[in-house]
């Protein structure tokens, strides 16, 4: 993956479909920046996660760290660890999505890619669209928000 400040970017997004077999293809400039294998999992917001190995092994390190004595950190583990999958990217650059994670984020056909820092996100394309809706107006209320704190000056 590109280093920029030292942190890995992935950024853009892409329209796919994904068929019946539950194969999607993954653009060949997010191909390149993952590695040959990668991790899929549930995400947040009805979509699905995608990591490249290194990335879910800090990801996963992190996670070990919660106290498994409370309450939320295990239903996030389970949440979390119990839907991650490997997979690999075939000849055609497709990966394949197991059924239960076709489920959980509702894929029908029309799929949007996009990069979100360390990891990509799978969304069905009418869910994002909502999502990019719903949020459209907060947007500059969030930016204000998240960035006035000090931690961080754009």
């Amino acid at each position: 993956m590109e280093e920029s400040g030292g942190l890995n970017m992935l950024m853009g997004e892409f329209h796919h479909t994904i068929d019946e077999k539950g194969r999607i293809i993954i653009p060949s400039k997010f191909r390149n920046e993952l590695g040959s294998e990668l991790v899929v999992t549930r995400g947040l917001d009805k979509c699905l996660f995608l990591y490249s190995k290194q990335e879910w092994e800090k990801l996963s390190n992190k996670l070990s760290t919660l106290p498994f004595t409370k309450q939320d950190a295990r239903n996030f583990n389970r949440f979390f660890l119990s839907g991650a999958t490997t997979s690999e990217f075939d000849k055609q650059g497709r990966i394949n999505i197991t059924s239960p994670l076709v489920s959980y984020a509702g894929l029908n056909k029309d799929c949007v890619i996009i990069g979100v820092n360390d990891r990509l996100e799978i969304w069905d394309e009418e869910k994002f669209n909502e999502f990019l809706s719903n949020n459209e107006e907060s947007f500059s209320e969030l930016a204000e928000n998240l960035f006035e704190t000090g931690d961080f000056n754009a």
